[in-house]
């Protein structure tokens, strides 16, 4: 992988727990709304629509870039929509990541030991 794929993995992951939390919060205010005056669906509801529409866009970007199969995009999208389902999704891609850093920095390693005469 590049560390182009390595940062669409990153900006993923970093949407995932927030997106995950906003979610949890419209299910409080949510039941709230219902059991008191107490009305923050309006915002919370804007700021989870935000933060779901931004996960929905990087998701697509890490799709394209890392050449997920069917299956494993499924999943990244699947646990979007679970209320906890984005912090699952968050240790996953931390993973993926670090071995996509890894694996950048080993074939770095690797041109630069090729290049250099002995």
């Amino acid at each position: 992988m590049d560390l182009k794929t390595a940062s669409a993995l990153r900006r993923l992951r970093l949407v995932s727990a927030p997106e995950a939390v906003s979610f949890l919060l419209l299910l409080v205010c949510s039941v709230l709304k219902r059991t008191t005056d107490f009305n923050a669906v309006p915002v919370m509801g804007m700021v989870h629509g935000v933060l779901f529409v931004l996960y929905v866009i990087f998701w697509a970007d890490a799709w394209n870039r890392t050449k997920w199969s069917v299956n494993t995009a499924a999943l990244y999208f699947v646990l979007s929509v679970l209320p906890t389902g984005g912090f699952f999704a968050e240790r996953k891609l931390k993973r993926e990541a670090e071995n996509a850093v890894d694996a950048v920095i080993a074939s770095r390693a690797r041109q630069e030991s090729a290049v250099k005469p002995s």
